[in-house]
């Protein structure tokens, strides 16, 4: 499949959202444990101002079939050459490569801003995220013992970490 990704715009409120609440609820991908509004999306373009942040497309029909982007690890400019990556895809279009094409974009684009760190803070429960990370050059640096509880059950928190060269 042809990927366009495009900058996250406030247009893509629905289509972002709608794949954020899939994984709210019915994973521990997404740390919430109850969909959250349409207008939550004006967070995802709050704390991505002036980082990568794209929806991606399917080029041969424009669905979007999921969205990526960089955040400030820390706001101190001491941490500016780090950066957390977050990608959600539409459920359907797993496995089919879009999140390594999404990751390199993201790295691609890291480089040109000078990061050269980046940071997933994944649930341990997330064990293909855990897999697909390992498999793409990151390495586990950190776990906080149990920390979440959703549905009743605590989860650590894993944080992988990746140096670009």
């Amino acid at each position: 499949m042809k990927l366009i990704f495009e900058k996250m715009t406030k247009e893509y409120s629905k289509e972002v959202m709608d794949i954020f609440n899939y994984y709210i609820e019915n994973s521990f991908a997404a740390y919430p444990e109850s969909k959250l509004p349409y207008e939550f999306y004006n967070k995802f373009l709050e704390i991505t101002k002036g980082y990568p942040a794209f929806i991606i497309k399917n080029a041969d029909n424009g669905k979007v079939v999921g969205f990526c982007f960089l955040r400030a690890y820390n706001p101190f400019p001491v941490f500016k050459e780090t950066a957390e990556i977050t990608y959600f895809l539409e459920k359907n279009e797993i496995g089919k490569g879009i999140g390594k094409e999404a990751l390199n974009k993201l790295e691609d684009d890291a480089k040109r801003i000078g990061i050269n760190k980046l940071l997933a803070n994944i649930s341990s429960e997330n064990i293909h995220s855990i897999e697909f990370h390992k498999k793409n050059g990151f390495g586990e640096c950190g776990r906080f013992h149990g920390i979440g509880k959703k549905k009743d059950k605590h989860f650590d928190i894993v944080w992988m970490e990746k140096t670009l060269s």
